[in-house]
């Protein structure tokens, strides 16, 4: 029997509203609630919430000027229209008579005021709370409303604990005439009934109503004679029947509120695209593939190294051999002019060495180009770094064996011979380049550079590369090289007094000086900018620390052999060496 009376005064009350719009004659009454057998309650919004802005919550009063919602009054009327048909039935609740109280939800505050009213026990005004709410009887059995979502969530959180109806289950169920009509419901519980279709033309001096289509529901049918439809748009032409217009090419759709016909046109992030078979999310692109913002298709990445034909490495790699032949040259000289006093004084036999290891420089430089191999990964910086770690240990020897001949042979003799019948010289160069080698065998073995291809840094790039390419080995060996580069400043600088023919410290200062400017510089590049660019900055360091290294130690020795052939004999230098003597002795 109760479900009978929730689902007779939701059938009454969907009927009712159909009628109340229509100004269909309804009796009124003054009273917002009616007596009865069983009762229901009715949540309806009679007036308009307040606006004004608020700094505290505060309750709002519903009857004020000018606050009317006609609306709301309607909702209110078509309740009790139902309830009264249902109560003045023979046939519908025979023996059973059904109250109301109607509350004014106008606002969250009135809400939650009419719903705790209603879930109060019957006779009191107040709300009993039990462990098992399953037995609780309140005072009213269903409750119809409110119509907005925001007070439905409230009234619902509030009703459900109670085990009171927002649902009329088994509504579908119902079939009977009203005023000669038939009501039914379909299985979601909606109406359906047969209904014209009217529309309100106003085009003359008087608005007028035309019927322009029908709906019946057994069998389902709607007609409409269109060409009865005035449009308000230009030629009559049919209004489009969505909020948002299409999106623009790789745009996405984000839909706002319930409807998918309105929606935000979102353009799609960098590396995404918009497929046309979903038009509501973008699609990432491939490994291989990259797209920029709002895009609706991907481009294929550009590959990117240093390759033979580029102009910059067409100039880089004539420098470079240029150098190499400058290089090879220098040693074939030197072998030519090798007992004479200049070439003697630049180290003798050691100044091959020296001039093998800068061309092993240049050679290691020739991997930068091209396509990153495993052999090219593993030679390009490794080889480098060995080779100019031995003429650095050739350099600072040399400096030092002067500094021992002319400061050190008179005043600490013992020390002069014991450095000459060990073959000092030799040894720390051996040992010296000795520890790089290890350094670099290290850096192979556990920092193994290998090629490979990145696609993170940037997005429409696949660069190129051999990994750990500035790891921990690279700056041990980097380190190992600098506290080289000091130490044979250090021994040029304590040769500044000797002899002119035997004094370099200017060249080698320069020479180190570029040297070191150079691979700050690619240690910063390095750091910056960690592309394609990155090969091109490293052969540069490698050229301009060989270029300073053999300008500032043998470009002057190969002017004297080849352009002052006058002082390139014993006399001069023995000059020279009892200058310094006189100097010497007499401070």
């Amino acid at each position: 029997m109760l479900l009978w009376v929730v689902h007779l005064v939701g059938l009454q009350f969907s009927i009712a509203n159909c009628w109340t719009f229509d100004c269909h004659r309804t009796e009124s009454s003054p009273d917002f609630s009616l007596q009865g057998d069983y009762l229901l309650a009715g949540l309806f919004p009679l007036h308009s919430d307040c606006l004004q802005q608020r700094h505290r919550p505060q309750v709002t009063f519903c009857d004020r000027p000018d606050s009317f919602n006609g609306h709301g009054y309607h909702l209110f009327q078509a309740m009790r229209f139902a309830i009264e048909e249902i109560n003045n039935s023979t046939s519908l609740l025979p023996n059973v008579t059904l109250g109301y109280e109607l509350y004014d939800v106008c606002s969250e505050s009135a809400n939650v005021y009419a719903t705790l009213s209603v879930l109060a026990l019957p006779g009191t005004r107040y709300v009993g709370i039990r462990g098992n709410l399953s037995h609780y009887s309140p005072r009213v059995m269903a409750v119809i409303g409110p119509d907005t979502t925001n007070h439905a969530v409230t009234t619902a959180a509030m009703l459900s604990p109670f085990l009171v109806p927002l649902l009329l289950e088994q509504i579908y169920k119902v079939n009977f005439l009203l005023h000669e009509d038939t009501v039914t419901f379909d299985n979601e519980g909606d109406p359906l009934p047969g209904y014209n279709v009217i529309t309100w033309d106003w085009s003359g001096p008087q608005w007028t109503f035309r019927v322009i289509g029908s709906s019946t529901w057994s069998p389902v049918q709607l007609d409409l004679n269109q060409t009865e439809i005035q449009w308000h748009g230009k030629s009559n032409q049919v209004p489009t029947s969505v909020c948002t217009l299409d999106c623009l090419e790789g745009h996405h759709r984000v839909v706002m509120g319930f409807h998918h016909c309105c929606f935000e046109c979102v353009p799609c992030d960098a590396g995404t695209f918009l497929n046309k078979s979903d038009l509501h999310s973008c699609q990432p692109c491939g490994k291989e593939e990259w797209a920029p913002v709002g895009s609706h298709t991907c481009f294929p990445r550009t590959v990117v190294f240093l390759t033979w034909l580029e102009p910059i490495s067409c100039v880089l790699l004539t420098a470079n051999t240029l150098l190499l032949l400058l290089l090879i040259g220098t040693a074939v000289l030197f072998a030519r002019h090798l007992d004479t006093p200049v070439v003697r004084s630049a180290g003798g036999r050691l100044c091959f060495l020296m001039l093998g290891s800068l061309a092993g420089c240049s050679c290691s430089l020739y991997n930068f180009f091209g396509e990153p191999t495993l052999p090219k990964c593993l030679l390009r910086q490794t080889l480098f770094f060995l080779g100019f770690a031995i003429f650095l240990s050739c350099l600072t020897v040399r400096s030092f064996q002067l500094v021992i001949i002319f400061k050190f042979s008179t005043k600490v003799p013992t020390f002069y011979h014991a450095w000459v019948q060990n073959h000092g010289a030799g040894l720390f160069v051996m040992l010296s380049s000795t520890a790089q080698l290890l350094i670099c065998l290290t850096w192979l073995a556990v920092w193994t550079p290998l090629p490979t291809r990145e696609y993170q840094r940037f997005p429409q790039l696949v660069v190129l590369e051999c990994t750990q390419a500035n790891s921990l080995g690279f700056l041990l060996a980097f380190t190992y090289n600098g506290l080289l580069s000091v130490s044979a400043f250090a021994c040029s600088y304590l040769c500044k007094e000797l002899p002119e023919n035997y004094n370099e410290a200017k060249c080698v200062t320069f020479s180190l000086l570029l040297n070191f400017v150079s691979w700050i510089t690619l240690l910063t590049m390095a750091s910056i900018d960690q592309g394609g660019h990155l090969p091109v900055v490293n052969v540069l360091a490698g050229l301009a620390s060989l270029s300073g290294s053999f300008s500032g130690y043998f470009l002057p020795k190969c002017y004297v052999i080849l352009g002052r052939p006058d002082l390139n004999n014993t006399q001069h230098f023995q000059a020279s060496i009892q200058d310094y003597t006189r100097r010497s002795g007499g401070t």
